[in-house]
């Protein structure tokens, strides 16, 4: 009998913060789809943001790809450098 008890109250031990991190990932899952749904209709999703921050990262992307080809330090640069 005392087995018993020892196993159920282990079981309910284990149980506990199982079902805590279930009920809290069902929690969360519901916010993200209106999180995405929000982001969704804001007018930084707009064609114009969208393509000027796609410049902004190639800038960076070519910035970012001279500096791995050269062996010049390119943070020391004068700030409105050009190639």
């Amino acid at each position: 009998m005392a087995a018993a008890r020892r196993w159920a109250v282990a079981l309910a031990r284990g149980a506990v913060p199982v079902a805590l991190g279930l009920l809290l990932w069902v929690a969360v899952a519901g916010g993200e789809q209106n999180r995405l749904d929000t982001l969704k209709a804001l007018p930084e999703a707009s064609p114009e943001v969208l393509a000027e921050r796609r410049r902004h990262n190639e800038l960076i992307m070519a910035a970012l790809r001279e500096a791995a080809e050269t062996d010049e330090n390119v943070a020391r640069r004068p700030v409105p450098w050009r190639k």
